[in-house]
């Protein structure tokens, strides 16, 4: 399946049960292999990624197997979080930092990496170039609150201490933009929102990098459909975003998965969070 596949489309396909699969006795404690070896979520997979499908479900067994917190968490939380990231066509293997899989009481989430943002808006063929970086103390030479604009010389670095981060990017047309945040901004914003501190003791700079990119594209850049449900699930899963004409965002309430074992383990239903409506 092509990577620039609607969203909506795949909404579509996953919200459609699977009366005639085969049906999957419930694992009893067999782990995630079990449930991924279920005819009906084997094919939900593959309706999504096509042939990558089995490379995929491969890395999600690696992920799951290395990390015991998520074997903590429900197999099925672990197959939902992971089917986001596949239908944004990211990896979920760590080392990449494009999607995370974060345990958060016994559930799997999902969440973007800053890498997963910037691969987004790329694909949408309406940004030319987009970075986000640290700043070190030192560089920093001046900066403009009002409009964000600031000069950085990276060979005035005196030490390996951090004192922001900024980003960048600069659409097609032309438009420009940049923000700078301060260590102490991501540091109160850390405290005011995070659910859970998973991803900022495994890798501070990398979420606070996130922090910086994910505030600026929302605020500033083009949002295709696929941003659209990666911002809402990596924000809050039961919310979603609606982008209007005037290029302002709404959020609203949205049903996220709905995941019931019980009624055997190809039963994945998706109340239309990537549909982008």
């Amino acid at each position: 399946m092509s990577s620039s596949r609607s969203t909506a489309e795949l909404g579509s396909k996953l919200q459609t049960r699977t009366n005639n699969a085969p049906a999957a006795q419930k694992p009893q404690n067999e782990g995630l292999k079990s449930f991924l070896a279920a005819p009906a979520i084997k094919k939900r997979f593959e309706e999504v990624l096509d042939k990558r499908a089995p490379q995929f479900m491969s890395s999600m067994l690696n992920l799951y197997t290395a990390d015991a917190n998520l074997q903590k968490c429900e197999p099925m939380s672990v197959i939902a979080s992971c089917m986001v990231a596949a239908t944004l066509d990211l990896p979920v293997d760590r080392n990449l930092g494009y999607a995370w899989i974060v345990p958060y009481k016994n559930r799997a989430t999902f969440q973007l990496g800053y890498k997963g943002y910037i691969q987004l808006a790329l694909r949408t063929g309406q940004y030319k170039a987009i970075n986000v970086t640290e700043v070190y103390e030192g560089e920093l030479v001046v900066w403009n609150r009002l409009t964000e604009e600031f000069v950085i010389d990276f060979d005035a670095k005196t030490s390996d201490k951090i004192i922001g981060y900024a980003g960048y990017f600069e659409l097609v047309n032309g438009f420009r933009k940049t923000v700078y945040w301060t260590s102490a901004e991501i540091e109160d914003h850390r405290k005011k929102y995070s659910k859970s501190d998973f991803g900022w003791k495994n890798d501070y700079d990398g979420m606070a990098l996130k922090t910086v990119i994910r505030n600026m594209l929302s605020k500033w850049g083009i949002l295709s459909i696929e941003m659209q449900m990666g911002y809402s699930e990596d924000v809050d899963p039961r919310k979603t975003i609606e982008l209007q004409p005037d290029g302002s965002v709404i959020e609203m309430e949205n049903p996220v998965w709905s995941l019931d074992p019980a009624e055997g383990a190809g039963e994945m239903n998706f109340d239309g969070a990537a549909s982008g409506a």
